[in-house]
């Protein structure tokens, strides 16, 4: 991912490229086998934009944490193709895999996931430590100013905020310059102004960093951040909406009957 230089932020606003930064065609997920036997996912197409952020939403069950999943490369996939930039993760080992995950994709999970004994910097880079990599200090000292955080980073977690501990997740995340991040309803453990902060510096990273960001999320108010939504119904896509206001969106969902098809 390209740094420009110069904003707020200390970086311009990033230009919106056209590329892709992911890609499902015709993805398929099944669970079990016979009358046991799950569609998670039906045949679903969709792509990620570089530079744009996506929401996706559904009702409970529809298949959304498992596109996710399947996406970033956590979870297998039963049928068709997932692929992150060129690269088609369906082909990859596992050793190809989690070298994929570690060095294109970020992710941030609900609850957080932090170290309690690393302060909040050694859990930003921690897996660039793993990797034997050296963090771009140019870029973290960026992405900590980004998400508030300058002041906070020898604190443990126990001594940060719900809203902090999310935001060193985010840090995270970003610190490796991953060519996508998702993002498992990130905002579902935090009150709802730790969770606005959350979602301001995941937009900011959008538009001030270029990032390309996939959320989950059941919150109509944290989707109004996105550029656009996806939703999904019964593992399929079964609508979409640019531009979207958290009005916009609940009227959207409102649409749908107790089995996820629009009427």
């Amino acid at each position: 991912m390209s740094v420009p230089s110069g904003s707020p932020f200390g970086v311009q606003t990033a230009v919106r490229p056209t590329a892709v930064a992911a890609r499902a065609t015709d993805l398929s997920k099944v669970y079990g086998q016979g009358e046991t036997q799950v569609v998670a996912l039906d045949a679903v197409s969709v792509e990620f934009r570089q530079a744009e952020f996506t929401a996706i939403m559904g009702p409970s069950g529809s298949g959304k944490s498992t596109l996710m999943h399947c996406m970033a490369g956590l979870d297998s996939v039963s049928g068709g193709s997932a692929r992150i930039g060129d690269t088609e993760l369906t082909s990859l080992n596992d050793k190809k895999l989690t070298r994929l995950r570690r060095d294109k994709i970020g992710f941030i999970f609900q609850a957080f996931n932090l170290l309690p004994t690393l302060t909040a910097l050694e859990n930003i880079t921690l897996p660039m430590d793993i990797a034997g990599r050296k963090p771009d200090k140019q870029w973290l000292d960026m992405v900590v100013d980004t998400v508030g955080l300058s002041g906070r980073l020898k604190h443990r977690p126990s001594q940060l905020s719900g809203g902090q501990q999310q935001r060193v997740a985010v840090a995270r995340a970003l610190a490796g310059k991953p060519e996508i991040m998702f993002a498992d309803e990130p905002t579902g453990n935090l009150d709802s102004r730790s969770g606005a902060e959350v979602l301001g510096f995941l937009r900011n990273s959008v538009r001030e960093l270029g990032q390309t960001v996939v959320m989950v999320t059941h919150d109509p108010v944290a989707a109004s951040y996105a550029d656009r939504v996806v939703f999904l119904a019964d593992g399929r896509i079964v609508d979409e909406l640019h531009g979207p206001t958290a009005d916009g969106v609940l009227d959207r969902m409102k649409r749908f009957d107790a089995k996820g098809r629009t009427s």
